[in-house]
């Protein structure tokens, strides 16, 4: 069976660091096998915040892509939550994708696919989850995309 980081280096990706919480709260917490990570924006490898808003200059491509950003500095909070190892990842359970959107821009679903597919691609059938898409007016540091997700884990 490959590893979860075979998986990604496979993918040509790489775990970026977990960021660190912007405001008063805290990057994740454990109840019983349940982990619940906090609201990941999209960062890319950099660190740089991707921005925008959808429909208005950021293209669902380019959304896309911030997605799965999201989902990889989701995978790295789980990562150390899960003191580095990702195979304690039982079910990825739900996932709340927020999307900045253009009042008349209506595919936030397809802007989320990008961290859907990915925890696919990288968790198989653990990667399957109960999600949202949600359009907003606008998000924490001008992110175009932010994605929290709960885990069930061993």
């Amino acid at each position: 069976m490959t590893s979860i980081a075979e998986k990604l280096a496979e993918l040509g990706l790489k775990l970026p660091e977990a960021p660190q919480p912007v405001a008063n709260y805290v990057p994740f917490l454990r109840s019983g096998d349940q982990l619940f990570v906090s609201g990941q924006i999209a960062k890319d490898a950099s660190g740089r915040v991707l921005t925008g808003t959808l429909g208005l200059g950021v293209l669902v491509e380019e959304g896309q892509q911030a997605a799965k950003h999201c989902a990889l500095n989701l995978l790295a909070q789980a990562s150390t939550a899960l003191e580095g190892d990702l195979s304690r990842i039982v079910q990825v359970l739900r996932l709340t994708g927020f999307v900045a959107s253009a009042p008349d821009f209506t595919d936030q679903p397809k802007v989320i696919n990008g961290a859907s597919d990915l925890l696919v691609a990288v968790l198989g059938e653990a990667g399957r989850h109960t999600r949202s898409a949600v359009g907003v007016a606008s998000l924490p540091l001008n992110a175009c995309v932010e994605i929290d997700a709960i885990f069930k884990v061993r």
